[in-house]
């Protein structure tokens, strides 16, 4: 056989040792009554897949928990016997075309805790067909009292473009986007630089722009 897909249907992350031995793999998850007509579209070109993976795949079982959002570890991330990174990032998932993304402003860059701003952005779908994008956009606060997460998801847009069509993207970034929970469990925004990562996936960072919160 030439070229196999395999399609997987189940509810959570699985590992995947025969992926260099396959084209491309769908997962569907539990897809439902309609599931056999909808993978059939994608199979075949007629949809364009467009769905993100809301978790992290693992290479093997030993990596877990593996999770995107995890805390700085001061450390390399691999193992004696294989890498640190997933095998599929949160957020992936690919497309039968492709596209470019531009233009990142953040306006005001500087602002109050009890602020918000705007987060700007062009996505370009730079191939021959339709298709649709999902741009996710990603903060890390740099320096905070706590550890925090070296990335959290804050915020996404599904768009769908035509051929060579471009379009901007605005999504807002407020209290609670910035928001943490402090060393007395309370939530607070405090003051300092945060990094703004806009992009496909975790993993596929695009632009990347800061975010200053004054005192």
């Amino acid at each position: 056989m030439k070229n196999p897909v395999v399609v997987t249907i189940g509810g959570s992350a699985i590992t995947m040792p025969w992926l260099d031995s396959v084209a491309a793999v769908l997962h569907a998850w539990y897809p439902g009554e309609a599931g056999g007509d909808a993978i059939a579209d994608v199979l075949f070109g007629d949809a364009d897949p467009s769905g993100r993976l809301p978790i992290t795949f693992p290479i093997a079982e030993g990596q877990l928990p593996l999770v995107y959002n995890h805390k700085p570890t001061g450390r390399g991330d691999d193992y004696l016997d294989l890498t640190g990174q997933p095998l599929f990032p949160f957020g992936f998932g690919l497309s039968y075309t492709t596209f470019e993304y531009s233009g990142l402003t953040i306006a005001p860059d500087t602002l109050r805790p009890d602020g918000t701003t705007t987060v700007r952005f062009a996505v370009t779908n730079t191939a021959s067909r339709a298709g649709t994008e999902v741009a996710q956009l990603y903060v890390r606060d740099l320096l905070a009292t706590v550890a925090r997460p070296v990335m959290e998801l804050r915020g996404f847009s599904r768009i769908h473009l035509e051929p060579g069509e471009r379009r901007e993207v605005v999504l807002p970034l407020g209290p609670e986007h910035l928001r943490m929970l402090d060393g007395d469990m309370k939530w607070v925004v405090e003051p300092g630089r945060f990094r703004v990562m806009v992009g496909r996936n975790s993993k596929d960072v695009r632009l990347r722009g800061e975010l200053v919160v004054e005192r």
